[in-house]
């Protein structure tokens, strides 16, 4: 079988997740990566074993012409990328978030729209495989066919230092927007993926480190049109005790009208119907590259769908909901008072 060719983008900190999960994947062949210095791009080559390095897309895109492009760059830039492949007829797969605002997004949708190319938002938190193995289980009615409520309660503790940020991701600092926009847009789309389409959010904000700019804490209620609450307790301040906070990045619960199901820190999933014991429920995953490998398998469900001709769980177009939730969160902060979606 041909291999799809593909190309990326990015040289940064989370590229290299992108990068290893691309070795292992057999139907592609990464086979050039752009920078925004040549030798940043060629560093990345040396390390995975990738051909050509480029630090102009344009010149790569026309040279390669590859099937697809991973965008791996930071938001600012994701609009002028898609539209240059989108010109070139590329495919795409691009990190969140998507863009600084909704009404860049809705370019880059229209961008791809016109090019009738393809593209997936690389939202990888619902492909974490306890999200996975969560969604399975409400599927199949585990708890019951009414869901009642989703409570998500995160604390990554890398935030609290006069110098917080700078060893891995330094430009979080100076975002105006933080938690919601560059975290929290994850666990809006685990919630839609678990509960449906949201109605009504109530948010209340804080910058808890006076060093950084942007919000660090966030309590945000969600009513769903299904009927169903949730909650999402996160700041990235304080600590937890789990071993490593960067597993799960929090724990859950769901409650529904015969249980509960809970996701634990160290990524163990439990399950409690009424009037009966708490019980493991066991599932399979990987301790490797980030959170589950969770990497791995978004990229891998691009790569499944785009041969098969099939939707991305996270196609652009209909990412822009979780967008249009991530505006009514700062909106509700802004105006303390509930906003309907």
């Amino acid at each position: 079988m041909k291999k799809l060719k593909g190309v990326a983008i990015g040289t940064g900190y989370f590229s290299h997740f992108h990068y290893e999960a691309w070795k292992r994947i057999p139907e592609i062949e990464l086979v050039a990566v752009c920078g925004i210095s040549l030798s940043n791009a060629q560093k990345i080559c040396n390390k995975y074993g990738f051909k050509k390095a480029y630090d102009d897309i344009k010149i790569m895109l026309k040279k390669e012409q590859p099937d697809f492009i991973d965008i791996i760059t930071p938001p600012n830039t994701h609009l002028d990328f898609v539209r240059i492949a989108a010109k070139h007829q590329v495919n795409i797969i691009c990190q969140k978030p998507l863009a600084p605002s909704y009404e860049d997004a809705l370019k880059i949708v229209s961008f791809i729209e016109k090019a009738k190319v393809r593209m997936m938002v690389h939202e990888n938190f619902r492909f974490q495989p306890w999200h996975r193995e969560l969604k399975k289980l409400l599927d199949k009615k585990t708890i019951g066919n009414t869901l009642h409520t989703i409570n998500l309660r995160m604390r990554m503790g890398d935030g609290w230092q006069d110098d917080a940020y700078i060893n891995r991701q330094p430009y979080f600092r100076e975002m105006e927007k933080l938690l919601v926009y560059e975290t929290g847009i994850h666990f809006i789309d685990v919630f839609r993926c678990f509960g449906g389409d949201i109605k009504k959010v109530y948010a209340k904000l804080l910058t808890l480190n006076k060093n950084i700019k942007g919000e660090d804490f966030a309590w945000v209620n969600f009513s769903f049109k299904n009927g169903m609450l949730g909650f999402l307790d996160a700041n990235r301040f304080n600590e937890t005790t789990a071993e490593d906070p960067r597993l799960t990045f929090g724990e859950v619960l769901i409650e529904g009208n015969l249980g509960s199901l809970r996701l634990y820190e160290d990524g163990k999933i439990t399950v409690k119907l009424l009037g009966e014991k708490e019980n493991n429920h066991h599932y399979e995953y990987k301790k490797i590259n980030f959170a589950g490998d969770c990497v791995y398998i978004t990229q891998k469900h691009f790569v499944n769908q785009l041969l098969s001709n099939k939707p991305f769980e996270t196609e652009v177009s209909k990412y822009l909901k979780n967008l249009i939730v991530q505006d009514a969160i700062y909106k509700s902060n802004l105006k303390d008072l509930p906003i309907e979606i």
